[in-house]
């Protein structure tokens, strides 16, 4: 049984040691380079940290910084990738919360990094051959402890203590730390075990059957939990993860010429990026023939954007995935299995193996009637850990079942509400925060969306709702005016749930994890 991550990278390293791991435009490391490269940074850090330390990594995205996230793993400690454009204020929010002893970055960053004036260490992790240096197995006697300045990259395996650092490690221990936006504007630390990421894993690459062919394009920041299911499922098949440069999500011809040149067969995209090529026809420049899974997570996917990319790419196998990153990842999906009019959503499907997904009313009790609202509801190994150092919040949101009175059975509570079919099949509505009081009125801004984005000429659209002057308001992408959005609104839903007000913009601002940036769209609305 697999207990530890790393245990993937080093049976897949033994079985295809030359085969390409992680690659960008820039740089290419095989398995077997990546294992000797997280001993070397491992060791330092190992030298430098107790075990269960967190390691926050200031680097950019690029196949490199995944070597560095395995040499934290390989220390016997957990990382965090702070990214580098984000404010001073969040980055040391981040820092305190996590009460770093160390920060991990590059040389190009060090600037950057001093500007924080960080109270703790700054280790460097730079790629040697980048450098002009060696490969790692041919990397000089550097001390075991790293100085400050020196490249942790460059450290010697110090194989006993590795070995002691793993001999004392347990699967519950966690792997990493994703910070998520909290309510309150402060930052909340997800932390997530190898129990977790394993089990997932091991789901994860059954269901949608990866292999060592494939060729996993990387749309996701790494300080998103989408990125895990481009990280962990290669290195337990022994596929590559080709890190697809940012800049390219606005220049679809760019990033078409990079899914076909690089032969990518997997792509799992948040929604937002998926629509970057539908909404501006990418297609009809080029189709990257080799594509043959797409999942997509993190939004409802609009139909007709789905639709555009079925009639390219009939013979691909297309996946919902749902869930928050306080459950690894995902806790349902639904292989789309049927045709879809574009005035209907996307069921979220079934629980992955080993996982229990239920809705739960207002007053606790299970939802099973079609048409219900509930609170989707998660339990099994698939848990987080909690909120690092915040045990208000990890109290709030992981809670004991209150359906099972007899034995500890924590849960995890989305703020998510869902709804049964007639069918049975389980549909995400929309967000709790999402659900307004209008016009003595109970409303999903979902289902306006949903009704919305279905008019002709419209390719996205969100609903923000302005409450201290009860007016809901509607943006949209697209061509059609307001009167005639309301005149076809009108055969769609009842009067008190068509939008006050309307607002054209060119495109929908998004946060750097691909969602719609509703915050950003309210502060503009305001601003005006």
């Amino acid at each position: 049984m697999v207990r530890n991550i790393l245990e993937y990278l080093e049976t897949t390293a033994a079985q295809c040691p030359d085969k390409a791991a992680f690659e960008d435009l820039e740089r290419s490391y095989t398995f077997a380079q990546t294992l000797a490269y997280a001993g070397r940074i491992g060791s330092g850090l190992a030298a430098a940290l107790p075990q269960n330390s967190p390691v926050p990594v200031l680097m950019e995205k690029e196949a490199w910084t995944l070597n560095v996230f395995m040499g934290a793993v390989c220390a016997g400690c957990f990382y965090t990738l702070v990214e580098p454009d984000q404010p001073d204020e969040r980055i040391l929010t981040i820092l305190d919360t996590l009460e770093a002893e160390v920060l991990v970055t590059s040389r190009t960053l060090l600037e950057r990094v001093q500007r924080l004036h960080f109270r703790g260490r700054i280790l460097l992790a730079d790629d040697p051959e980048a450098e002009g240096g060696a490969d790692p197995a041919d990397a000089g006697a550097a001390p075991s402890a790293p100085s400050d300045r020196e490249n942790l990259a460059l450290c010697p395996e110090d194989t006993a203590l590795l070995q002691a650092r793993r001999a004392a490690a347990c699967d519950v221990d966690p792997l990493y730390a994703i910070f998520t936006s909290g309510s309150t504007g402060v930052p909340k630390g997800v932390v997530v075990s190898h129990r977790s990421v394993i089990d997932f894993t091991e789901c994860f690459t059954e269901l949608f059957g990866f292999s060592r062919e494939d060729v996993i394009g990387n749309q996701a920041p790494f300080d998103f939990d989408v990125s895990v299911k481009d990280i962990y499922p290669a290195l337990k098949t022994g596929a590559t993860v080709e890190v697809i440069p940012k800049k390219f999500f606005s220049v679809p011809k760019k990033l078409i010429d990079f899914l076909d040149d690089r032969k990518v067969t997997s792509l799992t995209w948040a929604v937002s990026a998926l629509c970057v090529i539908s909404m501006l026809k990418g297609f009809r420049y080029k189709v990257p023939g080799s594509i043959r899974r797409i999942m997509f997570s993190g939004e409802v996917m609009p139909v007709r954007q789905l639709n555009y990319w079925r009639s390219y790419l009939p013979d691909a196998r297309y996946v919902n995935l749902y869930g928050p990153t306080e459950i690894t990842c995902n806790c349902t999906y639904y292989e789309v299995d049927r045709e879809f009019s574009e005035e209907e959503t996307l069921p979220i499907g079934d629980a992955f193996p080993n996982e229990r997904v239920f809705l739960l009313d207002e007053e606790d009790r299970q939802v099973t009637e079609p048409g219900v609202l509930g609170e989707i509801c998660v339990s099994g190994t698939a848990l987080a850990l909690g909120y690092y150092r915040n045990w208000e919040k990890t109290g709030e949101a992981f809670v004991q079942n209150p359906l099972n009175r007899r034995y500890l059975e924590p849960i995890y509570r989305t703020g998510d509400l869902g709804r049964y079919s007639e069918s049975g099949e389980l549909f995400y509505v929309t967000r709790k925060d999402f659900q307004i009081k209008h016009m003595g009125h109970r409303i999903e801004l979902g289902e306006i969306e949903t009704a919305f984005q279905a008019l002709e000429g419209v390719s996205r659209v969100c609903c923000v709702y302005d409450e201290p002057n009860t007016k809901i308001v509607g943006f949209y992408v697209g061509d059609p005016e307001p009167k005639e959005i309301i005149e076809r609104l009108t055969e769609r839903l009842p009067r008190f749930m068509i939008p006050n007000i309307f607002r054209r913009v060119e495109q929908m601002p998004l946060t750097k994890n691909g969602k719609i940036d509703r915050k950003r769209l309210m502060e503009d609305y305001q601003a005006q």
